[in-house]
């Protein structure tokens, strides 16, 4: 087990007119479970093959423990890799499967045989040793994939979107299965994602990616609570969170669609240009009550879950231009609008207007120009 580095990482493919990753500082600590998360062609993937060697680092450094890799072979890194496609040998039992790369390095056959057992024993696969991948189930597959990596003994585990295979239902008890385990191994362990809800359930740490750059690591809840950008903002957290456009109108307060948000002084007066940005998590946000003021919307539907229930409206009387859209890697046309979770069973139905009043403690403002987060 060992400490990961990453000190100015930088990978350029050919051809290609910017970084892929760049200068990608990172510090994963001996024995914890970090995540990389972000949209599609983020560079998340990118910045894993670098450290296992399968990408050259174009500038920058790569340690394992006080080693620069850099410049070492993958085969000589002590890393094992668990990959989405499991990348099984179908004509290999799952015995032979988990134990093939521990062959190859000349281990004796007791001392396989005793590595495949034990890490069969952690995975509930004792009773299918001896069957071949196509009898298998796809969680089983990931299973012996997770065993491969464990008989190896590794410094480093590093996992591609492992689950991404597998059905939802099936996803979510094997991430639970996943992080448990690696926290009985104590192996320092990567993982890349782009299902923040599967970085936030598993890493100790998450680190949020965008365009090749870090754009902030710390816990999932203190991604939650205090996201560094409007980016993260509106990337962590599901449903994500709502971003209106705003501008500044004395101290105090930001103007949506003319409606007023208030806000801390010190924020309303540092925006570079009096443009916000005012994020309202989904729960932030309550119905406001007879005669009182609040941010008015028209009901689009109302997914009811029991206990409460999300409620999708669109801005009334305007374009919708001020809410500045859901999730980041939201689809190109997809209709803004705003999302509000709901205690109880409110009998709201398709067209009815409502006003909406959100906590002021649970404002998060951001600066409309760079992102970045003002105020505490």
């Amino acid at each position: 087990m060992a400490q990961v580095r990453y000190e100015k990482a930088s990978h350029v493919y050919p051809g290609a007119d910017r970084a892929a990753v760049s200068e990608f500082d990172l510090a994963v600590e001996d024995g914890e479970f970090v995540v990389l998360v972000g949209p599609s062609g983020c560079g998340k993937s990118t910045a894993l093959r670098m450290l296992a060697g399968l990408e050259d680092v174009t500038d920058g450094a790569v340690y394992i423990g006080d080693q620069d890799v850099t410049e070492v072979a993958p085969k000589d890194r002590d890393i094992a890799m668990v990959f989405q496609n499991y990348a099984l040998y179908p004509h290999l039992s799952v015995a032979d499967n988990m134990a093939f790369a521990l062959k190859v390095a000349g281990v004796s056959k007791a001392e396989r045989r005793q590595r495949v057992e034990e890490a069969a024993k952690l995975l509930d696969l004792g009773a299918v040793l001896d069957r071949k991948p196509k009898a298998l189930s796809g969680g089983q597959r990931q299973r012996v994939a997770m065993g491969r990596a464990i008989v190896r003994q590794p410094q480093v585990f590093l996992m591609d979107e492992p689950l991404s295979n597998l059905d939802a239902k099936l996803r979510v008890s094997t991430r639970t299965q996943i992080a448990a385990l690696q926290r009985r191994l104590g192996v320092t362990t990567i993982y890349v994602t782009h299902d923040q809800v599967e970085a936030m359930t598993m890493g100790d740490r998450v680190a949020v990616m965008k365009d090749g750059e870090l754009q902030q690591v710390d816990t999932p809840l203190a991604l939650y609570d205090r996201p560094a950008n409007a980016f993260v903002a509106g990337f962590i957290g599901s449903p994500a969170m709502n971003l209106l456009s705003a501008t500044t109108a004395g101290d105090g307060v930001a103007l949506v669609d003319g409606h007023k948000f208030p806000i801390p002084r010190d924020v309303a007066s540092s925006a570079s240009s009096g443009e916000l940005i005012v994020g309202v998590r989904p729960e932030a946000w309550r119905l406001a009550g007879e005669g009182e003021d609040g941010y008015p919307v028209t009901v689009l539907v109302v997914e009811e879950l029991g206990a409460d229930g999300f409620l999708y409206a669109t801005p009334s009387g305007s374009s919708g231009d001020a809410v500045l859209g859901q999730h980041p890697g939201a689809s190109d046309g997809e209709v803004p609008h705003v999302v509000a979770r709901l205690e109880g069973r409110p009998d709201l139905r398709a067209g009815q207007e409502v006003r909406l009043v959100a906590d002021p403690d649970a404002l998060h403002v951001f600066d409309a120009t760079s992102g970045r987060r003002l105020g505490a």
